[in-house]
């Protein structure tokens, strides 16, 4: 049977979905790819869609959410015990450089230097992203190391250009190209965590950890790179939060000033009429003087 479809089959689809519950970027990958499926017949049908603005629903874009520190200790152990060999180092980055996904993709070893523990970050979604220097923390400097050795062991050898996160599915098998997608591996790993949300907001998690404990937004741009006006807004106000949290803390100790306070009340007071006047002789008047990797890369 044919279906006559046409921009408003896809407008009516749209809705359909939005009752559903689907989210709006889910849908407009839907859209797309049914047109790409139609061919030139698509081809027409998207153009009228964009002349009417109905080609793709508005997403909202929000600063995102932050994982809890008990969502990423179960993300951290589902992606250690996943499948994946890559899964778990590039998690450990994404939380703890705030890499964007498609540059832990496109990261080579000559930009992992493992004996200063320094990721430099090659081609990034903005010009502020590119070239910058993230030093390795503890925890994912570990991580890497024992990455390492599996890649060297899987591969005979570390080669500056080659991916850090190879081409191959399931195993993978070209050094020289990098992976294609953590789609699969991630959405193994929210599922095995029962934890909901996007790969992005791994970066989101570490930019507010880092608001959180104060750190500048110099510091962040740094670290993260480009940063929009409306993110930083929303770090500040994290930012405000974390001093106010901080302040009402020392509200529940004790005041040690008032055990103080009460110590030195309660002490006998003692008057000049209670002290007995002491003869000073010549001789206590006297003072006296007082004495005088090689090459950045792990070798196995």
């Amino acid at each position: 049977m044919a279906v006559d479809i046409t921009d408003q089959t896809m407008t009516r689809y749209q809705t359909t979905r939005l009752k559903e519950g689907a989210a709006p970027k889910t849908i407009n990958e839907e859209v797309g790819f049914l047109l790409r499926m139609l061919g030139e017949a698509g081809d027409v049908i998207r153009a009228r869609l964009r002349r009417r603005k109905a080609l793709k629903l508005a997403v909202p874009r929000g600063p995102g959410k932050a994982y809890t520190p008990e969502q990423k200790a179960a993300m951290l152990a589902a992606a250690k015990a996943a499948r994946s060999r890559a899964i778990y180092p590039a998690l450990m980055l994404a939380l703890n450089t705030g890499e964007r996904d498609a540059e832990i993709r496109g990261l080579q070893w000559e930009r992992v230097d493992l004996d200063k523990a320094v990721v430099t970050v090659g081609r990034s979604k903005t010009e502020a992203g590119e070239g910058r220097t993230i030093p390795m923390n503890s925890v994912l400097l570990e991580a890497m190391l024992e990455y390492a050795k599996w890649y060297t062991k899987r591969f005979g050898t570390i080669q500056p250009q080659w991916y850090v996160f190879p081409f191959g599915k399931p195993r993978p098998s070209d050094p020289t190209r990098p992976m294609v997608t953590l789609k699969t591996s991630w959405g193994n790993v929210r599922k095995a965590s029962n934890v909901n949300g996007r790969w992005h907001d791994n970066r989101h998690t570490l930019i507010t950890d880092l608001a959180e404990s104060g750190a500048a937004d110099e510091t962040i741009r740094d670290i993260a790179g480009h940063v929009s006006k409306q993110m930083l807004k929303h770090y500040s106000h994290i930012r405000m939060e974390a001093k106010r949290k901080a302040l009402e803390s020392i509200l529940a100790r004790p005041d040690r000033r008032a055990d103080t306070a009460v110590t030195v009340a309660s002490a006998p007071l003692i008057t000049p009429a209670d002290v007995e006047p002491t003869a000073i002789t010549e001789s206590q008047t006297t003072t006296t003087a007082a004495p005088g990797l090689k090459n950045g890369f792990l070798s196995i």
